[in-house]
């Protein structure tokens, strides 16, 4: 089992920039595939960008944020990052992180439902 915790949240302004950190338990980190979701007011959760287990070599993307937000992994600290550059208001949401082991290297997942763990989540709140 895996418990995420998230962190890196805030109010920022737009334009500027926010990393988040997610934190997993366990020692098989590195054999899960995981993924950065948001859930904004009124709205319903959607998929932010997610990344392969292992090398993490293989990412992907929700339109609204490819060129801002860059997801990466580091397997010695157990951690997935998303970076968050340019920040606009429309990405004020609770950010949760998301992980699905995998057998094969090379899957990346984007549905909520391909996922088995996820984090309590973190607001990031982007004032105009």
């Amino acid at each position: 089992q895996v418990q995420l915790v998230e962190s890196g949240g805030g109010l920022v302004q737009a334009g500027d920039s926010l990393r988040l950190s997610c934190a997993a338990s366990g020692r098989t980190f590195s054999t899960y595939a995981m993924g950065w979701f948001r859930q904004a007011p009124g709205k319903e959760r959607e998929f932010v960008a997610g990344i392969n287990n292992w090398s993490g070599g293989i990412t992907y993307y929700a339109d609204s944020v490819k060129g801002r937000f860059t997801i990466s992994r580091d397997n010695t600290k157990n951690t997935v990052y998303l970076q968050m550059n340019s920040l606009k208001p429309e990405d004020t949401a609770v950010y949760y992180c998301a992980g699905q082991y995998s057998r094969i290297g090379y899957d990346v997942y984007e549905r909520e439902s391909d996922y088995t763990y996820w984090g309590q989540g973190t607001q990031v709140t982007v004032s105009p």
